[in-house]
This record gives structure tokens, sequence and C-alpha cells, in this order.
């Protein structure tokens, strides 16, 4: 009897303690912690993505990140992409840099086995009906590797692709709301 009063008592106090715990991690007011709801900004509907100006000598990196920025605003945001003419808001921005930069080399040839490409953009994300700039960044930066070497072959498109799309990954996650 004096064990299962005990075991009884434990499993008690374990859902007291679970309870109390998950009652102090929130707030009536949620001044902290987290908060449940939208961390995208509530006021915007629609968002036009502008072609990014190209300044690299890499030809169709503009139209792939436009591409990969409307498929990653519709995948991961709440907002429909429209028009320029009628969007809330528009995204647009500079592709400033493109970089190759190896990463590994072999022992006994000396030759590149693993590269980086890097983009480097700044972008302007203005609200239209008010004029105000909701966010911009400068030097903001994305890279993705392949690997050249003849063993696997990858071709430069592979880690321009890959760095593209983390670039417009990283690039919708700096739209959200003000924490």
């Amino acid at each position: 009897m004096r064990r299962s009063f005990f075991g009884l008592c434990g499993h008690v106090c374990i859902g007291v303690l679970v309870v109390c715990a998950s009652l102090g991690c929130t707030n009536i007011n949620r001044p902290f912690g987290y908060e449940p709801g939208s961390a995208h900004a509530t006021d915007v509907q629609t968002v036009a993505v502008e072609l990014f100006e190209n300044q690299t000598f890499s030809r169709g990196t503009e139209v792939m990140l436009a591409d990969a920025l409307n498929k990653e605003i519709q995948l991961r945001t709440p907002w429909r992409i429209a028009s320029p003419e009628t969007a809330d808001t528009v995204l647009q921005g500079v592709i400033t840099r493109e970089d190759l930069v190896p990463l590994t080399t072999g022992r006994e040839t000396g030759m590149v086995q693993e590269m980086a490409v890097r983009l480097v953009t700044e972008f302007t994300w203005r609200d239209q009906r008010s004029g105000q700039v909701r966010v911009s960044r400068r030097s903001f930066i994305a890279a993705e590797t392949f690997i050249p070497s003849r063993r696997v072959g990858e071709r430069i498109d592979i880690g321009r692709l890959g760095a593209v799309q983390e670039l417009a990954s990283a690039i919708v996650g700096e739209l959200r709301a003000d924490w």
C-alpha cells in the first residue's frame, strides 16, 4: 500500500510540475516568450517582385532569383504575388557580386575539389501605399557549394542554383514582421 501511495504522489507531483511549468511559459499579456500568430506583416496582402538588376557577368541569375523569390513568398508567407502596379509592397534589388570560392583542394594534385558560389545582393522592400521602406539590406550574402572535380563533375550551374535558392529563402526570411 505504501509504495502505491508514493507512486501515485510522484505521478501527481510530476503532473503538477508540468502544468505549472507550461503556465509559467505563457502570460495573458504575452510580453515575453512565444506569441502565437503570424510572423509576417498582417497589413500586407500582395507583394510584387521586380527583376533584380544584375551587375555581374553571370547572365540569367536575376531571372532565377526572381522566380525563386516568387516561389518562396508563395510557399512561406500568407501574401499573394501581384504586379508592381497593384501590389501593396514591392521587393527590388541588385545582385552586386558573384564569386567562386575554392573550399578544398586535392592533396596530391592541388586541384580544387569543392567550391562555393557566393552571391552578394542589396534589396529594399517598400510599401507602395505609404512610400515607407519596410526592410532594406546591404551586402546580403548567400552561398552554396558544388563539386567540380573530375570524379563528380558538378557544373557551376548546380552551385549557382543552390545559391539563388538559399538567397531567396534568406531574403523572404528578412521580410518577417518586427519582433
